[in-house]
């Protein structure tokens, strides 16, 4: 039994231990982003930015964490009886128990995820929690090591934490309780003043880490927890969302899309709507595949000037196909890549549409699109079609038949995320030839599973590439490049080759990661048409994956009717517009000139050299006033049901 403590002890006392535990998440904090600073250092260096900023800025947002967590503590000590001192010491006990080990997790778990997405832990490790059997397989089968250290760290410190801290803020009730109740103002202040850390009259947000054009260094100044948390809080609260892009009159906003989409602006309830004329007329319309590839990056396709050997098939069908040079999409998740290349939309603000409520039925598809021509419609899917909602959205805008694994007997090879591409191409080149000797017309999305980690696929089909391990990016590549070409090859050979257009192109890169603030280079993807009609060429110009789509319909022969926010490349040949949303950014590039919107930063324009690397250049107004016009019309076609499937179609 120690002596008791007179008042102004017993306080000190309590003030320190408090400080003890904000020290003790500051250093958590502290020590993971030393770490990723020792480790990214290469890329840090070259920044040419303050970096021990990175530190001052970092330890902002790691108080603002520490302080929000201490809250809860701070008012159950300084306002419950001495009677419940035992009970609440316990809780609070338990309670910084659970965040000192969900600290260490996801600092552990913020490497692994910088590396391969280079970002920390925000919007996409939330999304992913959704599916836990394809996620925490792909964790189990490619971070055992990691996951081990994680365990070892957090078992360690919580056996620690737990027996030293036994005796912890009783002197905390050795004070008495009016003077606690005094205590409780000033400490409630300065918690205050921590969590906002700000005495404008916006507190301080993630913004807050955003002080160079580097995106490295911007990610590392961040606090993982705190990225989670708002990622949390910006899904649920889309229209705060909008408000931190800045304001523009929807009308305005809607004059400069048009100009650079070159599209006009028809009834407002369905803008973008318009007829277009086919450049390929035909008395027999051609089918439509569109073979959608996961992660498929330029940088692995030779005949994109990429690695040699990657994608032995794609460099062979680049010569007898439409073939774009310069393709780059419009997001870097999938269900941005699907809603490009299957409905021709662009990223909407937060969730993507696949995934969002108001675009679960009546949005625009190539399926509903060419329904009233009598074409057979379907998703074809080697995974699990609940991941990313994409069974319900597909089913709920127009596709007529959905395949996914459970569909698939006695598939060659199954993985994490499900059986093979090479299944993938045989089933559906077996549906394709069933409804070609019908006479059936079909359109038919299908979408590549092979290229993810952990690289699972089947042996004895290719030939590794030297000096990679079998289960590398590059080797799931020229699996996923062997079953094109088995799928192209399949189709000559049931005779439904030259009644169809091959629309085949990447979601998006498989990290997008750079040092510039947005990694143009890494929004390049491969993409082509071929089939039957089409010509041999090679784009030159930019384009995205709305143009892809428009372009494919174009050679399909039939005059259609669609709002699709992307050009033929028949129709606009001069159109060179692209919009890239990078996490909670947008940047649009006209020519040379790029334009970055984030939220709560004023806007930011850059010259673009030949590589696609950003150098900071003067403010071009109109350009970044244009990007904000972007983020606000498609917001509002989505939330207001104006991308529609049919013409005034009710809400």
């Amino acid at each position: 039994m120690h002596p008791p403590l007179t008042q102004k002890q017993a306080i000190v006392a309590s003030l320190r231990q408090l400080f003890a535990f904000y020290l003790l998440f500051i250093a958590i904090f502290f020590s993971g982003r030393a770490l990723l600073f020792a480790l990214y250092y290469d890329r840090i260096a070259d920044a040419g930015v303050s970096q021990w900023l990175s530190f001052l800025l970092g330890l902002q947002m790691d108080t603002i964490v520490a302080c929000i967590i201490l809250a809860l503590p701070v008012l159950l000590l300084f306002t419950a009886p001495r009677i419940l001192g035992g009970p609440v010491r316990t809780f609070i006990r338990v309670y910084l128990l659970v965040f000192l080990l969900v600290a260490l997790f996801i600092e552990n778990a913020t490497f692994p995820f910088f590396a391969e997405f280079d970002v920390r832990p925000n919007d996409i490790f939330l999304n992913y929690l959704d599916y836990p059997k394809e996620v925490f397989g792909n964790i189990w089968a490619t971070y055992k090591l990691k996951l081990l250290v994680a365990a070892i760290m957090m078992s360690v410190a919580g056996y620690l934490f737990w027996t030293l801290t036994r005796k912890t803020f009783e002197v905390v009730f050795e004070i008495k309780w009016p003077f606690r109740l005094l205590l409780l103002l000033p400490l409630v202040a300065v918690l205050f003043i921590g969590i906002r850390s700000s005495f404008s009259h916006r507190a301080a947000n993630i913004s807050l880490a955003v002080y160079t054009d580097s995106h490295v260094v911007n990610e590392i100044t961040k606090n993982s927890l705190y990225s989670i948390g708002y990622a949390y809080y910006s899904q649920k609260k889309h229209g705060v969302v909008m408000s931190k892009y800045g304001k523009m009159p929807l009308e305005e906003a809607y004059e400069r899309v048009s100009r650079q989409l070159r599209i006009p602006v028809g009834n407002m309830e369905d803008p973008f709507r318009r007829t277009q004329p086919t450049h390929f007329p035909s008395a027999k319309p051609k089918n439509l595949v569109i073979f959608l590839q996961e992660s498929l990056g330029a940088q692995f396709v030779g005949a994109l000037g990429g690695e040699k050997g990657v994608t032995p098939n794609i460099d062979r069908l680049a010569g007898e196909s439409l073939f774009f040079d310069h393709l780059y999409s419009n997001g870097t998740r999938s269900v941005r890549g699907i809603a490009g290349s299957v409905s021709g939309f662009l990223p909407v603000p937060g969730k993507g549409v696949v995934k969002r409520n108001k675009s679960q039925e009546d949005f625009f598809t190539v399926a509903s699109l060419l329904k009233p021509y009598g074409y057979r419609s379907s998703f074809i899917y080697g995974g699990a079609s609940n991941f990313d909602n994409m069974r319900g959205w597909f089913y709920g805008n127009g596709f007529d038949v959905l395949i996914d694994q459970p569909e698939f007997k006695n598939p060659a090879f199954t993985g994490i995320w499900g059986v093979c591409d090479e299944d993938l191409v045989v089933r559906a080149n077996e549906e394709f030839a069933k409804w070609h000797a019908k006479g059936q017309p079909f359109v038919s999305v299908l979408f590549s599973t092979t290229n993810h980690t952990p690289f699972e696929f089947p042996g004895g089909r290719i030939d590794l590439i030297p000096g990679k391990p079998k289960n590398s990016v590059e080797n799931a590549i020229k699996f996923a490049d062997y079953a094109i070409g088995k799928l192209i090859d399949d189709a000559k050979r049931e005779g439904y080759y030259d009644d169809t257009v091959f629309m085949i192109l990447a979601d998006h890169n498989v990290r997008t990661y750079g040092d510039d603030l947005v990694p143009v280079p890494k929004y390049r993807i491969m993409g082509m048409l071929l089939g039957g009609g089409i010509k041999p060429q090679r784009v030159s110009k930019r384009s995205t994956q709305p143009d892809v789509l428009a372009t494919a319909l174009d050679a399909v022969g039939l005059d259609l009717t669609y709002p699709i926010l992307g050009k033929s490349i028949f129709e606009d040949p001069e159109k060179e517009m692209v919009l890239m949303q990078f996490h909670d950014m947008y940047a649009l590039r006209n020519g040379d000139k790029l334009a970055v919107v984030q939220p709560d930063t004023p806007a930011l324009t850059f010259d673009l050299s030949a590589e696609d690397h950003l150098t900071p250049a003067a403010h071009d107004t109109e350009l970044e006033r244009d990007t904000t016009a972007f983020i606000h019309v498609i917001n509002d076609l989505y939330q207001h049901k104006r991308f529609k499937a049919e013409p005034g179609k009710a809400e």
